[in-house]
């Protein structure tokens, strides 16, 4: 007889041992050691410092397109504003050619004109230098003011010794501003004092 153990297998008695489904996926995970630990950390830190540069640099230019766009903005809105305040500036300069012609039909009235008609006129004349007031059109004041070239030009220097040197001392027509632009000068006669040079 052999020295074979009476409890039938052959394996000392012990059943062989089946793992279960997760014991097996326990055992299939390879378990990192601490230096493959510490490298991935080191790779994810630098990543996350990737990540935060790259989100700093999208924050600054989203911030400098932000800005650029509201400067953008204000600029438009500031051309806008300006081409409204003289979009009708060419319109504007035509009716001055109609003032001037009131100018000179009210100076040389004749001596028989009907006194309603006249009036009429005058009204007319008023009314239209009022819409053109309300638009920002204004006279520009010449005569005894000294000469500027910015608001008169000059079409006479007469010489006198009655008025200081470089004052305007007529106006040949009158000239305009549209919100503090000069969009028609004053054709003036200006002063050459022979005493003053």
């Amino acid at each position: 007889m052999t020295d074979q153990p009476t409890n039938g297998g052959g394996n000392g008695g012990a059943k062989p041992q089946t793992k279960t489904r997760a014991q097996e996926r326990a055992d299939a995970v390879k378990t990192p050691s601490r230096l493959e630990l510490a490298e991935r950390i080191e790779q994810l830190e630098r990543e996350l410092a990737d990540v935060r540069a790259k989100n700093e640099e999208h924050l600054y230019n989203w911030q400098r397109s932000a800005a650029d766009f509201a400067n953008f903005k204000r600029r438009t809105d500031e051309e806008r504003a300006t081409v409204g305040q003289f979009s009708n500036a060419i319109l504007i300069g035509k009716l001055l050619a109609v003032l001037d012609d009131f100018d000179r039909a009210l100076e040389n009235v004749p001596a028989d004109a009907h006194e309603g008609w006249i009036e009429g006129v005058r009204l007319v004349d008023r009314k239209l230098r009022t819409v053109l007031e309300s638009e920002g059109v204004e006279a520009i004041e010449a005569v005894g003011q000294p000469f500027d070239p910015n608001l008169h030009e000059a079409v006479v220097h007469e010489p006198t010794a009655d008025h200081p040197d470089n004052q305007v001392i007529g106006e040949l027509q009158r000239g305009y501003r549209l919100h503090d632009r000069v969009i028609r000068p004053s054709l003036v006669r200006v002063a050459n004092n022979p005493k003053e040079h």
